[in-house]
């Protein structure tokens, strides 16, 4: 408790990451079982911040960890002299020792005064990476289903023009095929009760399954689907320290116009057919 009170303030103020867990054996099987594979489709200066916005949230968000919190994706030779911080729920810090775990593999909290930290380096090379569908995206992550919630999402936009940080839009295909979940659609009680408790809880209780460790019919291993995380054009940003509503709401619909043309030029690589497309709610 006592060492609680004193660093709790470390997961807002960059955490403490160690390159020891982020070498850890196990995450380079962990990225070989899916596997995980990281494209680039632009470069990237490291002279500036940037924000990656991570689509979709699915159950595991194991693109995001497989590609930013471990040293076994191909992240620091596609983009040198960059550093990403993946930014998670407040409540994760609050757990005594897990939180160690977390931070140590490069984790922060999403709380805005922590992105702001990693933003303000002025000498530039840091990635926020935010997952900016959240807990409630993940109660919508089915197989072959791609609704992202994110038209009511614009707090990273003014952080980003806060601190002239450039948005990059980051999609990962395959990351909504990992598990099955129990049917839930808008308006069951299964759903008003997961999104009562994600409301009370801060976090989602999707109820999932997909194959045990030795038999494929039922467990929750997630199933062995290859993830492709497409790594976007970024798009630049004026720094206005104090943006208005109209700049905020300009940049948000440049944002999701840049989402919609990196999904539609990539799906068809990985097996989406022609007609499926990007829902924003």
């Amino acid at each position: 408790m006592i060492w609680l009170y004193f660093d709790w303030s470390t997961p807002e103020q960059g955490g403490r990451r160690s390159k020891w867990v982020r070498s850890w054996t196990v995450w380079k099987y962990f990225k070989d079982y899916f596997p995980i594979h990281l494209i680039k489709t632009w470069d990237l200066d490291p002279s500036h911040n940037y924000i990656f916005g991570f689509h979709p949230h699915g159950v595991l968000v194991a693109g995001a960890f497989g590609n930013f919190c471990t040293n076994y994706s191909d992240f620091e030779e596609l983009f040198p002299g960059l550093t990403t911080y993946l930014h998670v729920l407040p409540f994760w810090f609050r757990c005594p020792l897990f939180r160690e775990y977390l931070m140590s593999s490069g984790s922060v909290s999403v709380s805005k005064k922590s992105v702001s930290h990693v933003l303000s380096k002025e000498e530039g090379g840091n990635i926020s990476v935010i997952v900016l569908g959240g807990a409630e995206e993940s109660l919508d992550a089915h197989p072959g289903k791609f609704t992202l919630f994110i038209r009511q999402r614009k707090g990273f936009v003014k952080i980003a023009l806060t601190h002239g940080a450039s948005l990059v839009p980051v999609f990962s295909f395959g990351e909504n095929e990992l598990f099955k979940q129990v049917n839930n659609p808008e308006g069951s009680w299964l759903r008003t009760v997961q999104e009562k408790l994600q409301k009370v809880m801060g976090f989602a209780l999707p109820l999932f399954h997909a194959r045990g460790i030795f038999q494929y019919n039922f467990g929750l291993m997630p199933y062995r689907k290859p993830i492709h995380t497409v790594v976007g054009r970024p798009i630049p940003v004026h720094q206005t320290l104090h943006p208005s509503p109209e700049q905020i709401e300009e940049l948000h619909q440049t944002y999701m116009e840049e989402l919609r043309k990196l999904f539609e030029a990539h799906k068809r690589k990985y097996g989406i057919p022609e007609h499926e497309t990007l829902i924003f709610k």
